[in-house]
């Protein structure tokens, strides 16, 4: 893994100073779980917590400035956890995981606010990394809609096919679902295939 890193990171220096990563998906695709793997091994901490309530991720988290040396060359790394995005937020959703009715409605207000505002970041990324939950349909209206906003900025994103440990994962099907994108299958909970990502960024950098 450290190698690999290694030799993603020095194909970096020669093509930029300073990036920023933004790492999109539906509620509970993974994100975080992906970003916290990505941070574990540049800076050895995490990024944020998961839990199975939806929305746990309710604004912008951001591991800013990372910088990485190698043979006097230095690269500025942003990486950028965003809130998970879907079609609406009903508090009544949130009931069942125990939360009050007063928690909820508030989580369901922050979540709201939390979309606006990953949408908003949009404008301060250079590479998206577009999570889909590999045990469900790829082809979700929330999905279309972020290749959409991608597309329309010409951000270069690739999709992460995630959770491939469970039973029920296809990495298949999302790849016939969006054969015109680079995919990438993973799991971030046991850390399977994390190198392919660095090598899909690397390439997909000019």
């Amino acid at each position: 893994m450290f190698e690999k890193l290694i030799g993603w990171l020095k194909g970096l220096f020669f093509r930029r100073k300073a990036m920023s990563i933004g790492i999109y998906g539906a509620t509970n695709a993974g994100k975080t779980t992906l970003a916290n793997r990505i941070c574990l091994d540049l800076v050895g901490e995490p990024i944020g917590s998961v839990s199975v309530i939806p929305h746990e991720t309710r604004t912008v988290q951001k591991k800013e400035k990372v910088e990485i040396k190698a043979k006097g060359l230095k690269l500025s790394l942003n990486i950028l956890d965003m809130p998970g995005v879907a079609v609406k937020v009903d508090y009544h959703d949130f009931l069942p995981y125990g939360l009050t009715t007063d928690e909820a409605q508030q989580r369901a207000k922050e979540a709201t606010r939390g979309i606006i505002e990953a949408v908003r970041w949009l404008e301060n990324v250079d590479t998206a990394l577009l999570v889909i939950d590999a045990t469900e349909d790829p082809y979700s209206q929330v999905n279309l809609t972020l290749l959409g906003n991608l597309e329309a900025r010409d951000i270069p994103v690739i999709l992460v096919a995630n959770k491939l440990d469970l039973r029920g994962a296809s990495l298949g099907k999302v790849k016939e679902a969006f054969p015109q994108y680079e995919v990438v299958g993973v799991s971030a909970q046991t850390g399977e295939n994390l190198p392919k990502i660095y090598d899909a960024i690397a390439n997909r950098i000019s």
